[in-house]
């Protein structure tokens, strides 16, 4: 079950568990006019909504505090829940045309709200209220959809492969070492996993349950999951091929099983200290360490199994977004709340690498990047040989794709459904997604 808590800045969110057809409604703000800077003798109070664990909430707590000293007319609620939820909760809203006033966003939704007139133009805050000098030109385009400014990205971020030292210490394993083969990644979950069978401890997860791990495995095959005019890049029998993967790695003697999966849930096996291993993105490891708890005070971070060495399968993307709802009745209010957010030296400091790398330079200056921040700017260091052009701007419906796409490597965990099942389900909602 997801999580909603009620925070000293932060209103209850109420938990909705179905999906609606995003509303096509709302106007973005616009002209290419600077806009009108907020009136600092006017209360105003904004609503924010983020996906994230306890964690996040109390560095999103901590920031709300920093910028409340420096606009203290501006009240902010914020509320959060797990990311399937989020987004649920977001398409209700939109239905409804309620979005909240300011949003952590997703790059995979960013075309789909965008198109339908959901989210603010930006653009005539760049310069003014939202600072852009300290952001790369390549890094203000991430949030560009066909030709209006949408979303700010916070920090990037890169698929990367987490592993747990102590479990690994306490199973006898030593780490993976980073890139070779799937095979070479599934072998040594089979080593951890038998030498762990009686403390619970698995080697990993069925990697086919994630899009990504397919993504990755088509970009170095020369190929990407979307093309810019959203034709896949893949045919039924390619993404067959990638899930019969699966039910190869998927035995109990190699992975965690669903249903332990399913127990623990919100948590990840890895979260939980029952997988050794993750495969996600590099901004996740606070989240982790903060889920294992005392005790837990290290992960490793290596690069993920590659399918053609030399390939230029990974990329950076922004890991989040922020985004402020067309409808909002403060959009000065809220343009200052984005420039603190993704600017400010303070939220550097506070949030580290929690939500990547930071992507403006002034907070990154302000980031103290020791400890895992400093480990996870390595690592994206270390990968540059296989940094390759980030994929077009997700097609309209992505998000919806991803969560089916996991959707059904929950059921294929279960063995409720074939491969070939799976691959029909999969190209028929990606039809409906596409021809929509």
């Amino acid at each position: 079950m997801f999580e909603i808590r009620k925070r000293r800045t932060a209103v209850a969110a109420a938990a909705i568990g179905v999906s609606a057809a995003l509303a096509l409604t709302g106007c973005a703000g616009g002209g290419s006019e600077p806009a009108a800077t907020y009136d600092p003798n006017e209360k105003v109070t904004l609503n924010f909504a983020f996906w994230g664990n306890d964690v996040r909430a109390d560095l999103y707590d901590q920031a709300f505090a920093a910028f409340n000293e420096e606009y203290p007319n501006i009240t902010v609620n914020s509320s959060f829940l797990g990311f399937p939820e989020f987004w649920e909760k977001r398409q209700t809203e939109a239905a409804g045309g309620g979005l909240p006033d300011v949003m952590q966003f997703d790059y995979s939704y960013l075309r789909q709200y965008s198109e339908n007139g959901l989210l603010l133009d930006l653009d005539p805050y760049l310069g003014s209220t939202i600072e852009t000098d300290a952001i790369a030109d390549n890094i203000l385009g991430i949030g560009v959809v066909d030709g209006t400014t949408t979303g700010i990205a916070t920090s990037t971020n890169a698929w990367g492969l987490y592993t747990n030292p102590k479990l690994l210490e306490q199973v006898g394993v030593a780490g993976y070492e980073g890139g070779g083969s799937w095979d070479d990644y599934a072998e040594w979950m089979k080593e951890v996993t038998t030498a762990g069978s009686a403390q619970g401890i698995s080697g990993g997860t069925d990697w086919t349950g994630r899009i990504q791990n397919f993504e990755i495995q088509l970009r170095a095959e020369g190929a990407e999951l979307f093309s810019e005019d959203g034709e896949p890049g893949f045919d039924k029998a390619r993404l067959a091929e990638f899930w019969e993967q699966g039910a190869e790695v998927r035995d109990p003697a190699i992975t965690i099983p669903q249903q332990r999966l399913e127990e623990i849930y919100p948590l990840s096996g890895f979260d939980a200290a029952q997988t050794a291993s993750e495969l996600t993105w590099d901004n996740f490891g606070a989240g982790y360490l903060g889920n294992l708890g005392e005790g837990y005070t290290e992960l490793g971070l290596v690069a993920p199994p590659v399918t053609k060495e030399g390939a230029k399968d990974l990329y950076l993307k922004p890991s989040m977004l922020h985004t402020i709802s067309a409808k909002t009745d403060h959009p000065e209010a809220a343009a200052t709340l984005v420039n603190f957010l993704v600017n400010s030296p303070e939220v550097g400091a506070i949030f580290g690498t929690n939500r990547g790398l930071p992507a403006s330079e002034t907070q990154l200056e302000g980031a103290d990047l020791g400890g895992l921040d400093a480990q996870i700017r390595d690592y994206e260091e270390s990968i540059q040989d296989r940094l390759g052009d980030a994929p077009p701007v997700p097609i309209v419906g992505a998000g919806t794709l991803e969560e089916k796409f996991r959707q059904i490597g929950q059921e294929l965990g279960f063995g409720t459904l074939t491969v070939d099942e799976a691959v029909d389900q999969f190209f028929n909602e990606m039809d409906v997604v596409l021809n929509q």
